[in-house]
């Protein structure tokens, strides 16, 4: 019995984002954003912690404190996509697998091909997103972050001080200790010990406070004592007071950056081999993200009885030796080892071959080559 199909049925077009594209999208898409946070928030909070250690010694104001670390979380944002996305991609084809809609997939013509294009639906814009975010709001964060130490740093030996502890500053050469300090920010019994060279000098006041003056900012103490000497000898100047005023001397910090703080239209036009391989690094992050999806879906299909994490291992592996890999490759063209260019992209290249022996193996060598006989005959 034959169906009478309408005319022109069969050769009706495919539309182009299909339901399963758009399923397997927003399944990528809610789970990248879920181990991107997870990742982010490790990664952020292990820094988090090291600028509270600077912030405790007084080398970061309370005031840029949160700046600073809103910024880290732009740039490590940033720097794990790739991460998160080839995470998410082996934990969503796997979750496939595992629930048998890969079976389905494939009983209805599905291939690598379906995978592929449902994958790249979200993989591709999110490239795209990552260039721009790579080579702009990452150094654009590392320099305001680098800018706002360098300001903090200039100032950082009147920070830190807490009542009942000793606060050293300038390796030590500058002591600071007040008993407390009432909610008016003034400090009272305070004791000062300042050596410079072979000279010491120590400063005792019952009250104590920092003024902005016109000269710069100084630090006023009151009623109190002043001694001056050198340590070993018996001439000792000591001076009463009853408001003594010392300025705070503010330290030239180098204004150089770091080259991830550097735009990235300088770098363009540098020689430098620091400074190439820097924006290798930038533009090597889109690259990433795209190899890593082509990784990802024949990955996915080695160990198919293995769970959702069947393959996470393997794709652990491939990931931190492609991450290595990189770090030294760029080691190498800072060292001048190997030629500038192509660089880091060597190892792009590398990984391209793994995802097509990966693919192949999928497919199996021999229908390729039968594949293969068929085009060339035709």
């Amino acid at each position: 019995m034959e169906a009478d199909w309408p005319k022109g049925y069969k050769m009706g077009r495919r539309p182009l984002v299909t339901i399963l594209d758009k399923m397997i999208a927003l399944d990528l898409l809610k789970t990248l954003l879920s181990v991107w946070t997870v990742i982010v928030v490790i990664i952020v909070s292990r820094k988090f912690i090291k600028i509270l250690d600077k912030a405790v010694e007084g080398h970061i104001s309370n005031d840029t404190l949160l700046t600073i670390l809103g910024l880290k979380t732009v740039t490590a944002g940033i720097s794990l996509l790739p991460a998160a996305t080839f995470m998410a991609l082996l934990m969503v084809l796997g979750r496939l697998y595992k629930d048998q809609e890969m079976s389905a997939i494939a009983a209805a013509g599905g291939g690598a091909g379906t995978l592929y294009r449902a994958v790249f639906l979200l993989v591709f814009p999110l490239s795209i997103i990552t260039y721009g975010l790579s080579l702009y709001a990452s150094p654009w964060a590392e320099s305001r972050v680098q800018r706002l130490l360098n300001q903090d740093e200039q100032s950082s030996d009147i920070r830190g001080i807490a009542a009942g502890k000793f606060s050293e500053y300038s390796r030590g050469d500058l002591v600071f200790y007040v008993e407390s300090i009432t909610s008016d920010n003034k400090m009272h019994s305070v004791f000062v010990q300042d050596r410079k060279k072979d000279k010491l000098s120590i400063v005792t006041a019952e009250h104590s406070h920092f003024e902005e003056l016109p000269g710069g900012r100084y630090v006023v103490f009151e009623n109190g004592e002043r001694i001056q000497g050198r340590p070993g000898e018996f001439n000792y100047v000591i001076e009463a007071f009853q408001q003594y005023a010392v300025k705070i001397q503010e330290r030239a910090i180098p204004a150089l950056l770091a080259p991830s703080a550097v735009d990235s239209g300088t770098l363009w036009k540098s020689a430098v081999p620091q400074d190439i391989a820097e924006l290798q690094s930038r533009l090597s992050l889109p690259f990433a993200i795209l190899l890593l999806a082509f990784l990802a879906v024949p990955l996915a299909k080695i160990s198919p009885r293995g769970g959702i994490y069947g393959s996470m291992l393997l794709g652990f592996l491939i990931y931190f030796s492609y991450g290595n890999l990189s770090n030294v490759t760029q080691s190498w063209i800072i060292k001048g080892s190997i030629p500038a260019w192509p660089g880091v992209f060597w190892v792009n290249l590398g990984m391209v071959a793994v995802g097509t022996f990966l693919l192949a193996n999928w497919y199996g060598y021999r229908w390729i080559i039968v594949a293969f006989k068929k085009k060339v005959s035709t």
